[in-house]
């Protein structure tokens, strides 16, 4: 038990010490130690106000350009086939209902021309949804998955999928950001800064999975369609 009770009372003196790390057989008084010099939490971000109150603290006003429609400079798009930004107002316009739409009024591609308006693009007139039958027992599917055929089909009227504009097109506005945004875009069309490429052939590039060196289902694949288990994942999708 004294051996216990030195081990101890050994153990309780060593905490009070902080030992030095120039020599290990000499111990420093806490007292002395030196403390490394404190970050202060100003310095850890942008905000330079106390973290602990809000008096002082106001964030930049969001300014959203205020030009009415037909009066506003286009702004480029912020990469290729990206939804273009909003460059006037759209005070009064929302929000959009599939029956209460104000921006076709001025996008439909045959009034755009003549007030100078981005033109709605081929691709919000395109059905994507495949029309498969079912009898309510028998499901019969219009496509083949196997050759990664898609339902495309071009119509004359603005597709349901497609009627609420602010889900991708937003208002731009000056940030005033604390820090500058250097992004470069870099487009892939001569044009792409304006214009979308989502029309025509582009829809269906590259869709082919069953020619060509890209080819992802084998003819081995095609051949055990039918089976339970099949020969690979393509087979169960």
């Amino acid at each position: 038990m004294k051996t216990i009770s030195k081990i101890t009372i050994g153990l309780a003196a060593a905490a009070l010490l902080i030992v030095g790390c120039g020599e290990a057989t000499s111990a420093t008084p806490a007292k002395e130690a030196k403390i490394a010099p404190t970050i202060s939490e100003e310095s850890l971000g942008l905000r330079k106000t106390d973290l602990y109150q809000e008096v002082d603290t106001a964030a930049a006003k969001t300014e959203y350009v205020n030009a009415d429609p037909g009066t506003s400079q286009k702004f480029k798009r912020a990469f290729q086939d990206a939804p273009p930004m909003i460059p006037h107002s759209t005070e009064g316009m929302l929000p959009i209902k599939i029956g209460a739409n104000q921006c076709v009024g001025c996008h439909m591609p045959d009034a755009a021309s003549s007030v100078g308006a981005t033109p709605i693009p081929v691709s919000h007139f395109t059905n994507f949804r495949p029309q498969h039958k079912f009898d309510g027992k028998k499901f019969e599917k219009s496509i083949d998955n196997y050759k990664n055929e898609v339902s495309i089909k071009e119509t004359s009227h603005l597709q349901g999928a497609r009627f609420n504009c602010s889900q991708c097109h937003a208002p731009q506005s000056q940030g005033n950001l604390a820090v500058e945004n250097t992004f470069e875009a870099a487009y892939i069309a001569p044009d792409g800064a304006e214009r979308s490429r989502w029309s025509g052939e582009a829809f269906t590039d590259e869709l082919d999975t069953i020619k060509g060196s890209a080819a992802k289902v084998t003819a081995e694949d095609i051949k055990n369609a039918d089976s339970p288990a099949g020969v690979s994942p393509w087979t169960h999708h």
